[in-house]
């Protein structure tokens, strides 16, 4: 089913993200975790994609397991060390695979990488997906800005771009303040870009997981967050619970205000996401 059927049938969408293991002797342990997840029955998974190679050998392998669990799934594709046949190749797979959700990215160039760059924006990923045809296309869109940006506008006005150039959908980066989604949003609506756009969650339920999410994202922690890892980032047990209630209060935030979809980073955690679920179990 595709992402957009899924957004007009439903008053509360719920989803879950997974990452494929970056070497094969770690790919049953992976698969497990993603087995766990799709068992919670989300309305759809999606599968990262790793620029160059590497973990971008899975990504179709389990986005067909996953939709043969029973469960709608996305392809992530990034395009920036990508040839166009290379494009095309996974294109054919997916198509071949039953997948009709792709998430298209520009990814991030490698450090090892020498070649020639084919792909320099993601708009140019996503007319190519849009004139092979058959896919629901999906868009990445950040809420504060995408750190290469100049301002927040210019931004707005490539992601305009990307969506003109095909784009389906968009899903967020992740954020900790809602009241960033909110701007965003009607900045975004201002410009012209009328798709749906999915906030994306990440639960953060280990100290050690701050540093490098908070330099990723180019989110600023906000002061009740902080107040939290403060507190509980030497106890292992109740800065997990906490992190999860954060995410929780987030999610119930934009659903009582609207928000239709939801996106949750869950980093192959099965518990994270159980315990999320459950705690929405009366609203989803």
């Amino acid at each position: 089913m595709k992402i957009t059927d899924i957004l007009k049938s439903k008053s509360a969408v719920l989803s879950f993200e997974v990452f494929p293991p970056k070497t094969s002797d770690k790919f049953e342990g992976v698969w497990q975790a993603v087995e766990e997840i799709a068992a919670l029955k989300p309305d759809f998974m999606s599968v990262t994609y790793g620029a160059g190679g590497g973990t971008s050998a899975y990504t179709v392998k389990i986005s067909e397991g996953i939709k043969a669990l029973g469960v709608n799934s996305v392809a992530h594709l990034s395009c920036i060390s990508s040839t166009k046949a290379d494009v095309k190749d996974k294109l054919v797979q997916l198509k071949e695979a039953g997948i009709e959700n792709i998430l298209a990215l520009r990814g991030d160039i490698p450090a090892d990488f020498a070649g020639n760059l084919e792909y320099k924006y993601a708009s140019e990923l996503v007319s190519e997906i849009k004139e092979f045809g058959g896919f629901c296309i999906g868009g990445a869109c950040y809420p504060e800005g995408h750190p290469e940006s100049e301002t927040l506008f210019s931004d707005i006005e490539n992601l305009k771009r990307k969506v003109d150039a095909g784009c389906d959908y968009l899903t967020t980066q992740m954020f900790f303040d809602n009241d960033l989604f909110y701007s965003f949003l009607a900045k975004a609506y201002s410009a012209g870009i009328t798709v749906p756009i999915i906030p994306g969650i990440m639960p953060i339920t280990r100290a050690a997981q701050i540093k490098r999410t908070f330099t990723l994202s180019g989110s600023p922690i906000p002061a009740k967050f902080k107040r939290i890892v403060d507190r509980f980032g030497d106890n292992p047990a109740a800065m997990r619970q906490a992190g999860v209630a954060y995410a929780t209060e987030q999610v119930i935030d934009l659903y009582a205000n609207g928000i239709k979809a939801v996106h949750i980073y869950s980093m192959n955690k099965p518990d994270v996401a159980k315990a999320i679920k459950d705690n929405l179990a009366g609203i989803i």
